[in-house]
């Protein structure tokens, strides 16, 4: 007899054809709405209320039970206060990786086997197989959609439990499967960005919990061409929202932003692209995380993203020791950003990864 599977709806179109392709293979399943976020900003774009007023529409319609949860409260202390010690710290951090090991793929799954499910699916665009009795996490088949960037944090336990049925799909294909099906959500546009931000303007939502000391932005050869909101509403590589232009003396191009003196309270830019202060082609990295169930050895040649829909870059594992992760990339990276993650892969195979320490792009004297 096939196991129950608990699908963790969101309200969304993908976790909605994730109901849907289990049902339609006759396995047990029910739906299990979490609420991650205590919304107080009426004109938000968080809406939870109404993702979970589709998601009970979609379980409806397919004759599933359905279930909410309100995980607020662990979002809170194991996610976003994480998240505000990074920019704190000066880095970038992306909280949607620690929301899955944390949160979606530990809290829910918790949750889902006290309803008498063992087993979970989500709505990721990834795959997972079994061989020799290790799971491996593989990238989505739309190479436009891959998450498994997203899912590097999670741990052979929570692999072995985890399905991503629409991993096989094309997006173009699942919204058709939605709208033949008649799903409620077909035609529901994609979230984007950090839900406990959504659309609204981050900078404003970060003055609740931040304060923000306005300070210098400086050239790296130290020429003052403007003044910052405050370090942690910039990150490296940022080019919109520096508010300069027509500086006497330098050309109407972009600025991109290559250094936070958290010291000094300055922000250092430059007009130029390949820059050496931009471009780097080793990075170190800590909290590391293998999904695969072993770090791949020193001297091992592979690919790895800096940052999300990157496309895979060559890199070399230089070394590993105490936990800390060395690679040199074979081309410059642009924009090494601490706190962002670096992502190992082994072809179509996602080996695990960790959080950006430091790039070996040169930072500014002035």
């Amino acid at each position: 007899m096939t196991a129950p599977i608990m699908v963790a709806m969101s309200g969304g179109v993908d976790s909605s054809v994730t109901a849907l392709l289990l049902k339609r293979r006759g396995v047990p399943l029910a739906g299990l709405f979490m609420k991650n976020w205590e919304d107080d900003d009426v004109n938000g774009a968080c809406a939870a209320e109404d993702d979970a007023a589709d998601a009970r529409a979609v379980a409806d319609l397919l004759g599933i039970p359905f279930h909410a949860r309100n995980f607020a409260l662990e979002y809170w202390e194991s996610v976003f206060e994480t998240f505000l010690a990074e920019l704190r710290a000066g880095r970038t951090p992306n909280p949607d990786v620690l929301c899955n090991r944390e949160i979606k793929f530990k809290v829910f799954l918790d949750h889902a086997r006290d309803l008498g499910f063992e087993t979970m699916a989500t709505g990721h665009y990834a795959r997972r197989d079994e061989r020799d009795g290790r799971f491996r996490l593989l990238k989505g088949r739309d190479p436009n959609k891959d998450q498994s960037y997203f899912l590097y944090m999670l741990d052979q336990e929570q692999l072995a439990h985890a399905r991503f049925p629409v991993g096989e799909l094309e997006k173009s294909e699942l919204r058709r499967i939605a709208a033949e099906a008649g799903l409620p959500t077909a035609a529901k546009k994609d979230s984007t960005g950090i839900c406990f931000i959504g659309e609204r303007d981050f900078d404003g939502f970060i003055a609740r919990y931040l304060a923000a000391e306005p300070g210098e932005i400086l050239t790296v050869d130290g020429v003052p061409v403007g003044r910052h909101r405050g370090l942690i509403h910039y990150t490296l590589g940022q080019r919109k929202g520096l508010g300069i232009g027509g500086v006497r003396g330098f050309p109407e191009a972009p600025w991109f932003v290559v250094h936070k003196d958290l010291d000094g309270n300055r922000l250092f830019v430059t007009q130029d692209p390949d820059d050496p202060h931009v471009l780097a082609d080793r990075l170190e990295a800590g909290q590391l995380t293998w999904v695969s169930g072993a770090a791949p050895a020193v001297g091992t040649r592979l690919t790895a993203k800096i940052r999300y829909r990157q496309p895979d870059q060559a890199a070399t594992v230089e070394s590993l020791d105490d936990g800390r992760l060395s690679l040199a990339f074979e081309r410059p990276q642009r924009a090494v950003t601490p706190g962002q993650s670096v992502v190992l892969y082994a072809g179509e195979e996602c080996l695990g990864g960790g959080i950006i320490e430091r790039g070996n792009q040169r930072i500014p004297e002035a």
